[in-house]
């Protein structure tokens, strides 16, 4: 995995993650306005919570929207795909192709390709960054 930075604020969602439920990670980031927690796949239902209650009381104490993925595995492409269809869902790519040392979103339509690059690109350029701290790889839509 390639280097993540995590500042102070982070460091203080990623506390309060445990503290509530019960599950320790390292992995926080934000996308499209919605804080994401990546945690073992075996903890995803202890982090959740029952009925989503842990969600629910991070949301409420955050004041944002609040995801749980799985970690992925960073040398299983299909773990690479999952994460990556994980985070912009509910769009759906027509593909991703994973390569050494890039991962390639294809949009499908124009409507999905504005809807992954986002206002000013800013959903673009969290990808990216993402996709490099997370795998060390570049990003393209096409």
């Amino acid at each position: 995995m390639a280097t993540k930075t995590l500042d102070i604020s982070l460091i203080r969602y990623l506390n309060l993650f445990e503290k509530i439920t019960q599950v320790r990670t390292d992995s926080c980031f934000t996308f499209n306005n919605i804080m994401f927690f990546a945690v073992p796949k075996n903890l995803i239902y202890k982090a959740v919570g029952e009925k989503g209650m842990n969600i629910k009381k991070l949301s409420e104490i955050l004041g944002k929207r609040i995801k749980v993925i799985g970690m992925p595995d960073q040398t299983n492409p299909q773990d690479i795909n999952k994460f990556i269809l994980d985070m912009v869902n509910p769009i759906q790519p027509k593909g991703i192709e994973i390569t050494d040392n890039e991962i390639i979103i294809t949009a499908g339509n124009k409507i999905s390709k504005a809807s992954l690059i986002g206002r000013d690109k800013q959903k673009l350029n969290d990808l990216e960054k993402i996709a490099k701290d997370w795998f060390g790889k570049a990003l393209k839509i096409i």
